[in-house]
């Protein structure tokens, strides 16, 4: 039985195996599998065999309809997990440049009605063939450079129906092209005019959540659990509904004030919090005790310019897994680039380049709850591969700016470049 795809002669292959049944911590997260003059043979989808160029051909995976493609000089790693993005949306928020620029801070933005209430109102009216065109473009763009799988959230609706319709975009989406998307409601990403934070988190309780589980549109439920937002008591209220409802939780936390939302996200046992630019020490030690997963977003710290970053280095050494995502939105992260969130991650949050691709390949599908299926090259696993026009790993941080992705292959089929 031979294989559909071989990929061959690879300067370095990153495998990231060993890690399906929990992610990557502490040193561990430097150990990313690597082999030199790698090679990974595809059949129906699936990884058949991963090593040397020398033990693949050996196990006679190459018949002679197994297309082969040569990675010589090359990178081989697998396909990149986005694991927290607001990519559905219509709409953008360019305008709010200036406005950041002379030091508005977000929540002011918010408060006059930019920031998520502005997309919340471009994305209403835009009709469901616009918004979806608007955010395959983006699907696309993230294709490109190197991301297969995406987690992406409902929020720019926050009344019933809208949460439910992009929800249902979501899915729609997922089967018309080649991202595999993984959907988190997220009806409490802001509170709308008109209403107090109690009464939309009644809202949310009573009315959206169990409509939500009904139409089952969503594996996840996210808060953004900050002062000035959703409080500890609201976001605890709501995940824990969430929960009751079978959802799998997840928080925005501490992005923008130590308020204790890391110790909520170890209380609750989410299988991430994500942000956590101001969590405290004690935030992290009891994200390490319960094996939370810190999502990391560098690049919205990086466009926020406030030069404030996650301390990535001290939970790392708390043993905290890490995490790397986009954090694609039209306000604090117009980006789609995960090259670029792994360069900042590096220069940034002082991750090491093995602990970079380890944050945006197998600590990200576990993060969402993928990791039997995607984040490394393992026998078994769905035939998620890039071609990386590097030289080495070091190279893939260093050369910023550019896009080092030469070919993504999905299920094992050539889906961008060749």
């Amino acid at each position: 039985m031979y294989a559909d795809l071989l990929i061959h002669s690879a300067q370095l292959m990153a495998t990231l195996r060993g890690y399906s049944d929990g992610p990557a911590c502490g040193e561990g997260m430097s150990e990313i599998g690597l082999i030199e003059d790698g090679a990974v043979a595809i059949r129906e989808g699936k990884i058949v065999a991963v090593g040397t160029t020398e033990e693949v051909r050996a196990g006679g995976w190459a018949g002679p309809d197994t297309r082969q493609i040569s990675a010589l000089g090359k990178v081989v790693t697998p396909g990149f997990v986005d694991p927290h993005t607001h990519v559905l949306y219509a709409g953008s928020r360019e305008n709010e440049l200036s406005l950041k620029l002379k030091g508005v801070p977000y929540l002011e933005i918010l408060k006059q009605g930019g920031g998520i209430l502005s997309t919340v109102r471009s994305t209403k009216l835009a009709t469901d063939e616009e918004i979806k065109a608007q955010t395959s473009r983006r699907l696309r763009t993230m294709l490109s450079m190197g991301t297969t799988t995406v987690e992406a959230k409902s929020g720019y609706g926050l009344m019933v129906e809208e949460e439910l319709r992009a929800l249902r975009l979501i899915h729609e989406l997922d089967g018309e092209q080649a991202v595999d998307l993984v959907s988190t409601f997220m009806g409490a990403h802001a509170v709308p005019p008109g209403y107090s934070e109690e009464e939309f988190t009644n809202y949310i309780v009573d009315v959206m959540l169990p409509q939500v589980a009904v139409e089952d549109l969503a594996e996840f439920c996210d808060v953004f659990c900050e002062p000035g937002v959703f409080s500890l008591e609201s976001s605890e209220r709501i995940l824990v509904k969430a929960k009751e409802l079978n959802f799998k939780l997840k928080m925005h936390a501490d992005e923008l004030a130590s308020a204790g939302g890391a110790e909520l996200a170890a209380k609750l046992g989410v299988i991430s919090a994500d942000h956590l630019l101001q969590a405290s020490d004690e935030g992290i030690a009891a994200l390490a005790r319960q094996g939370v997963i810190a999502v990391l977003l560098p690049a919205t710290s990086f466009n926020l310019a406030k030069n404030s970053y996650a301390r990535a280095r001290e939970m790392i050494r708390a043993g905290v897994p890490v995490a790397l995502a986009t954090d694609s939105n039209p306000g604090s992260s117009p980006t789609e680039s995960m090259p670029l969130v792994i360069t900042l991650a590096c220069l940034y949050l002082r991750l090491t380049p093995e602990e970079a691709l380890a944050g945006c390949t197998i600590n990200a599908a576990h993060a969402i709850g993928r990791a039997n299926q995607v984040g490394s090259l393992e026998v078994g696993k769905q035939g998620d591969v890039l071609i990386l026009d590097i030289p080495n790993l070091n190279y893939l941080p260093y050369h910023f700016g550019s896009n080092p992705v030469e070919t993504v292959i999905k299920r094992g089929k050539v889906v961008w470049g060749d």
